[in-house]
């Protein structure tokens, strides 16, 4: 893209079209040139699906895209609730009742699994039906959800409320026939043949509700992508969306701490399956377990492992491996009601608001996100709900069930659209849209430090030009906040100290501080990174860490990115921009668009090339008397290493960052007035 494109692209925005450009795929040379460009405003009028009256002018914003859609300018919602009301219904029968195993058959023969627990007027007595039903559809094995609900087991709370309760493994899991390949086109077609089994059952009214925690979360929403008639709401909690960008892949680097040990975990979990005797017998048990062992050996788990790590392209690229696995790419087929749970530090946490901005307008929809990990969404210790008069997640799921399932009146459209809890702030904070309505891009430019001082932040492009070097190492962030969240939460329960902060992976970073001012600094949103860099080598991955500093020095996280600098191609089409700068990138991921960044070992000057890296999304205050910090280093292992063969293109070489007024290397931050949440 070059400079005069910029410009027009600028001009058009000004004239209040949308930021949907054509894809463009590199950078160099670039210098993206900032206007003051507020959000889009229109006038409503026929066709448009917002409350807006006719005629009456409402501001739009540029949503991200994602592989089957381009960027969209979508309304900026402004009414909503702005306090939690408590819901409470009392229960309506003193038992749950489990009415036993089922085998549910497939349309090609494999039987699934599944746990049936009703309301009960006595430990043995069912209570009259027909029932609502809420499904959980797990890969975690529902034999031991009873023990561990939250990898599928019935929920006493609704189940004693007149709910019905459905728990099912999926196939190839748990105690179900078949081979499990993780969200596969054939296991997703499943989820639909479940539904008809489902109100098929004389114990149910035609109605179901779904829900369930990650993996379970996932199949909630990809069976409510089917459409099936019986599917009244959705209550997924840390769902992924894209699973290539979220986890799998993070800027081209393969995630060597969660999926190898998430597949282990759904293996182990099923790999003998005797609760199988009860429902399909012994013939089907001794069938199931050298299945299960091809499917781990030959089919699936190691193969697609060895496949990452070696750099097979199928795999280590995005293509239709990847569009299958990631639920995003259908949220536009939802049609029900749906709320959505995500955590600031969960390994989901890119897409878990995407959510909310893609379902908004079409369906009802909520949005709470907590200060948690993977696990601590699932209430591993603890959720710590209810917290700033935001209910427990029984509370929230009774109300959005019984308006949507059971048909009973509920205020619930009249509770918060958004509610997140904001880091530095230290408590929930309720608003009518995410991004923050009130959010806006801004760019802080990186300034050296000298041998001895802190780098600094500026809203000025550098007048003099500088650089900074370090040695490219693939180990940085072992022992820091990353390996925590990308192990779901498990170091946390580890008493170091670095497991919670970033202090230490930081003493071998380039950090650049940004004081709070006398307001401090609200941010809300998606944030990115403009890197300029040149190597020694022939590739250089970029880690990217964002952090509260403490006047004592001690920092805490915000957010992180990591880019492969080889893959930095970037669809505009699908980017998010604000306020005139790019706030979200679009890295296309395909292996024809990789551009090694040629080595300066006897090849003469190589011009520096600019690499943009994603940072997820998230809300924190940066109090008065503390400081912003961005932290830039080689490497976050626990959040991804780059493929075997790529990694050799990055090793041994030295990294050089260039700052200056022709290489203005920066980071755009989605800054929201602090009197939005100052009182």
């Amino acid at each position: 893209m070059e400079i005069r494109t910029m410009k027009l692209r600028m001009t058009v925005l000004a004239l209040g079209t949308s930021c949907v450009l054509a894809a463009c795929g590199g950078s160099d040379g670039e210098t993206q040139q900032a206007s003051a460009i507020s959000p889009e405003v229109q006038t409503s009028g026929q066709g448009n699906n917002s409350n807006t009256p006719p005629g009456q002018a409402y501001k739009t914003r540029a949503t991200l895209g994602s592989r089957n859609t381009e960027s969209q300018q979508v309304r900026i919602e402004t009414s909503g609730g702005t306090e939690w009301q408590s819901y409470e219904r009392e229960e309506v029968y003193p038992e749950a009742v489990n009415l036993g195993n089922f085998a549910i058959e497939m349309s090609d023969g494999i039987k699934l699994f599944a746990k049936v627990v009703v309301p009960g007027t006595d430990a043995s007595t069912p209570a009259p039906g027909p029932l609502p039903v809420i499904l959980t559809q797990t890969s975690y094995n529902s034999s031991l959800g009873q023990f561990v609900p939250a990898i599928g087991g019935a929920s006493d709370y609704l189940v004693k409320r007149g709910y019905a309760s459905v728990v099912v493994d999926v196939r190839g899991t748990g105690n179900s026939e078949g081979n499990w390949e993780a969200f596969g086109e054939r296991e997703q077609q499943d989820y639909s043949e479940v539904v008809d089994w489902v109100v098929a059952q004389p114990w149910t009214d035609g109605r179901v509700g779904l829900q369930g925690i990650s993996y379970l979360g996932i199949t909630t929403v990809l069976t409510a992508q089917q459409q099936h008639p019986a599917v009244k709401a959705a209550f997924p909690i840390v769902p992924i969306g894209d699973g290539y960008r979220d986890i799998v892949f993070t800027g081209g680097n393969v995630n060597a701490t969660f999926i190898p040990l998430w597949m282990g975990a759904v293996t182990g979990l099923g790999i003998l399956p005797l609760e199988q005797l009860s429902t399909t017998g012994v013939e089907s048990f001794l069938t199931t377990i050298p299945d299960r062992l091809e499917g781990l050996l030959l089919d699936f788990q190691v193969p697609t492992i060895l496949k990452a790590v070696l750099g097979e392209e199928e795999t280590v690229f995005d293509e239709g491996f990847w569009a299958v696995r990631s639920p995003m790419e259908g949220v536009d087929k939802i049609n029900v009601p749906t709320f959505i749970v995500g955590g600031l530090n969960d390994i989901f946490q890119r897409s878990e608001p995407l959510w909310y901005e893609r379902l908004k307008g079409r369906v009802p929809v909520k949005l709470l996100i907590g200060p948690w990990t993977h696990i601590e969404a699932a209430g591993i210790p603890t959720n710590g709900l209810p917290a700033d008069g935001v209910p427990d997640f029984n509370n929230l799921q009774l109300q959005w069930f019984d308006e949507y399932v059971m048909g009973l009146d509920t205020p619930v459209e009249d509770q918060p659209n958004v509610t997140q809890y904001v880091t530095g702030l230290e408590r929930y904070e309720t608003t009518t849209d995410w991004p923050h309505p009130e959010m806006k891009a801004e760019r802080f430019y990186l300034n050296a430090g000298g041998p001895l001082s802190q780098g600094q932040l500026s809203g000025d492009i550098p007048e003099a030009s500088a650089t900074q070097s370090m040695a490219q190492q693939p180990l940085n962030g072992l022992c820091s906040f990353s390996t925590t969240q990308w192990t779901i939460g498990v170091t946390g329960f580890i008493p170091l100290p670095c497991f919670e902060s970033n202090d230490l992976s930081e003493l071998a970073s380039l950090k650049f501080d940004l004081p709070a001012g006398d307001d401090g600094l609200y941010l809300n949103g998606p944030m990115q990174a403009d890197l300029w860099v040149t190597t020694t080598a022939r590739d250089v991955q970029l880690s990217v860490r964002v952090d509260l500093v403490k006047p004592s020095g001690l920092s805490e996280p915000i957010s992180n990115g990591l880019m492969t600098a080889s893959l930095q191609s970037v669809d505009e089409s699908r980017s998010r921009f604000d306020n005139g700068y790019m706030l979200q990138p679009w890295h296309t991921f395909r292996a024809e668009d990789r551009e090694l960044l040629t080595s300066t070992l006897g090849f003469g000057e190589v011009l520096p090339r600019q690499v943009s890296v994603e940072i997820f999304p998230s809300s924190a205050y940066v109090p008065p008397g503390h400081s912003l910090r961005v932290s830039i280093n080689t490497s976050n292992v626990p959040q991804g290493l780059p493929p075997l063969l790529e990694l050799i293109d990055s090793l041994l070489g030295v990294m050089t960052l260039h700052m200056g007024p022709d290489t203005p290397s920066s980071i755009t931050l989605p800054v929201v007035p602090s009197a939005t949440i100052l009182e």
